[in-house]
């Protein structure tokens, strides 16, 4: 497949819908881990204009900064720590609308304003997280959440 994307207008369940087949037919047979993060961050940056989009990989006692689009962020988070620290202890999704009113939240950017962040979980193990960042409050919502966990759980079955 060629490397681009239709982007369609629309509202965001259709704009999802009509993404996610065209990531999984960008991916293909691709078994590069790194290389399928960085094209799953660019499609949904492309996509949403998210202010940023990345991964965070689980290495050792700490997520670890992995592919990402936007601007420079922490390389490292604590378990338990901020929203992709408390999305990994938990094993759950986070919908925050204002990062602000998060307890302990990490501030990488003060122009990061809402934030979802989605726990990939393969064999019952927290490997990453992918966290998704907007620059307007309360961004994200359950329409997120299907779709995202349907991306996340289609790229744990590929790992």
């Amino acid at each position: 497949m060629a490397e681009e994307l239709e982007i369609i207008q629309g509202d965001k369940n259709e704009v999802y819908s009509s993404l996610i087949p065209q990531i999984k037919a960008l991916i293909g047979d691709e078994k590069d881990v790194v290389a399928n993060l960085a094209n799953v961050s660019a499609a949904l940056k492309q996509a949403f204009n998210f202010f940023w989009v990345g991964f965070y990989l689980v290495k050792e006692d700490e997520l670890v900064l992995g592919p990402f689009q936007g601007p420079i962020a922490c390389t490292r988070i604590k378990i338990g720590k901020g929203v992709c620290g408390s999305s990994w202890q938990e094993k759950k999704v986070f919908i925050v609308d204002d990062v602000d009113a998060f307890p302990g939240h990490i501030a990488c950017s003060g122009d990061s304003k809402s934030e979802i962040v989605l726990p990939l979980i393969k064999n019952n193990v927290v490997i990453g997280v992918l966290d998704i960042d907007s620059d307007e409050y309360a961004t994200f919502d359950k329409t997120d959440e299907l779709h995202l966990t349907q991306l996340t759980e289609w790229l744990v079955s590929i790992f």
